[in-house]
Order: structure tokens, then sequence, then C-alpha cells
């Protein structure tokens, strides 16, 4: 595969997923809005732009600056997701380009611009539901090649680094101990960072409704089984690049593939083996190196797969 390919398919991905996070966490945090004390407003959009990356003080409005950094980085993401796709347009099915051109046109159209301002939670839920329709029209209609792969760990590295900045600044906001009963007035930020994830509901299914610090950091960084748990996404992408390896290897030396394959899978087995006691006593730590970890890891996929030396290429490196 061309690596002007790969590289367009990887990042057509990942702009699809930051684009559906962004929806997802802002939608959540608007809802529980009618839950909460007015007081509290600009500290839970401060956790949300934390949420999403923003590394910048803000100052004025922060409901306003929360909004405007989740529409960019929704309306960007499609834009951005629909052009990569654009330059691959014959490496994708006829149904994806066709979803994803929808996607755009549509978020664009006055009438749901204007949807954004009078009702944001509508003009979300479409953005949600639109993005996990491409993902089901890809995974349906494309074949489970090299391509696919490369779209998967798109997916699922962006996914794996956007729920460890939103647990770890949720966590740091709501400081508890593992085994803590969650008090009463903070139940419902516990409650909101599961559905953030859309986890409430299969978290209740493992550990009932009883929510604590502990099972949920279990649940949302070590659950094997859940889509939307890191563990589930580092397993994806260890998966697909090795994947993507063992394709390479029969067709060329494959030494440079091997260390982007053992990276990954050194994300997966930290996951997998690290005790939860171990994670929890240092909950930031773990959770700033899992994302580094990602940084690492997409770093690495550029070197061998996109902008690595013609020397190396030639000399098999």
């Amino acid at each position: 595969m061309l690596s002007r390919v790969a590289d367009s398919l990887y990042w057509m991905s990942r702009y699809l997923e930051r684009a559906e996070h962004a929806a997802r966490v802002v939608e959540l945090q608007l809802n529980l809005m009618l839950e909460r004390d007015p007081d509290s407003v600009d500290r839970r959009w401060t956790l949300v732009l934390t949420a999403l990356g923003n590394k910048e003080p803000v100052s004025g409005d922060v409901f306003t600056a929360a909004k405007e950094l989740a529409f960019d980085q929704i309306l960007g993401g499609i834009a951005s997701a629909r052009e990569n796709a654009r330059q691959v347009r014959e490496q994708i099915s006829s149904e994806m380009w066709e979803q994803l051109n929808r996607i755009y046109h549509e978020t664009r159209s006055d009438e749901l611009t204007g949807l954004w301002e009078a009702q944001p939670t509508e003009f979300l839920g479409l953005v949600k539901r639109k993005a996990h329709l491409f993902q089901g029209v890809t995974d349906t209609t494309m074949s489970h090649d090299e391509g696919w792969h490369f779209i998967q760990v798109g997916r699922f590295l962006e996914r794996a680094h956007a729920t460890a900045q939103l647990v770890d600044a949720h966590f740091r906001e709501y400081p508890q101990t593992p085994d803590d009963l969650i008090d009463s007035a903070v139940h419902v930020e516990w409650a909101g960072l599961l559905r953030c994830c859309t986890a409430f509901e299969a978290y209740c299914k493992v550990y009932t409704a009883d929510l604590r610090p502990g099972r949920v950091a279990d649940f949302l960084l070590l659950n094997a089984d859940f889509p939307h748990s890191i563990r589930f996404a580092a397993d994806a992408v260890q998966q697909s690049l090795e994947t993507i390896h063992r394709t390479i290897h029969r067709t060329n030396d494959s030494r440079r593939s091997a260390n982007v394959a053992r990276l990954a899978g050194r994300l997966s087995s930290g996951l997998t083996y690290t005790p939860l006691e171990e994670i929890v006593g240092n909950l930031h730590g773990f959770l700033s190196e899992i994302q580094r970890t990602c940084v690492q890891i997409h770093s690495t996929i550029y070197n061998v797969y996109v902008q690595y030396p013609i020397e190396a290429a030639l000399a098999g490196r």
C-alpha cells in the first residue's frame, strides 16, 4: 500500500472519531446542566475544555469557549475526514464516501448550524449517529485488508488517547479513594463520566449502579470487552498493527514495522498485567503515560509507514 493511502485512511478515521468524541462529551455536559447548581457551571465547562485537550487558560465565558472548541473539533474533524477520504476515493467503498459526504454537507447546512445554537443536543446527537453509521458502513462494505486495519488503528488510537485524557481530567477534578462510596453531591458527575464513554449501562451490568471510583477506573481502563475502554482500544490497535506487520512481512523486510507492533504491544500489556491497585495509586501518572505512548505510536507509524527515508525502505530497515 502506498504511504499516502495509509496516511489518508488513518487520518480519515482519527478525525471522525475526534468529532464524535467531542459531540458525545459536550452533549452529556449540556444535559447535566439541568441537574447542577448554576454556581458550578464554569467549573464543569473548564473540565470539558481540559477533557477536549485545551491547554490554554481561558478568560471570559468558559461555556462559550467550550462550545466553540467542540464546534471547531466537530466541523473541523468532519471536514478533514472527508478531505482525506476524497484523496483515497478509489480505496474506500462508494457507501463510505456517500455517508461521509452526507455528514459533511448536512453539518454545514444553514438549518443544522442554526440548530447548534438553538438546540445543540439535537445537533450533537445527529453527529454521533452519523459517525456511528459511517463506522458500521465501513465495517460491512470494505474488505478487512491492510487499508481497513489502518482505519482501525486511527479510530482506536484516537479513542485510547481521548478516553485517557477524559478520565484523567475527571479524576483530578473529583479525587476520592478507590473504595469510597461516591457522595450524593457528586454522584451525577461520576455517572456522567460513564455516560461520556457510553459506558453507564455496561458498567451497571458488571457492578450494578453502585458507583465507586476504583470500579469506574477498572471498567474504563481495564475492561477487555467494552469498546470504549482504553484496554479494548489498545488491544484493537495492537491487533491491527500486527496484521499490517504480517502483511508487510510477505513482501519485504519487516523489521521497521515490527517496531510499531511491539510498541502497541507494550501499551496493551501494560493495561492487561498492571494491577488495579498499582494503577489507582498513581492514576494521573498512569494515564499520562498512556497518552505519551499513544503519541509515540503515532510518531512511529509515521516514521515507518508514511515519512520514512527512501534509503531505509531500500535497505529494508
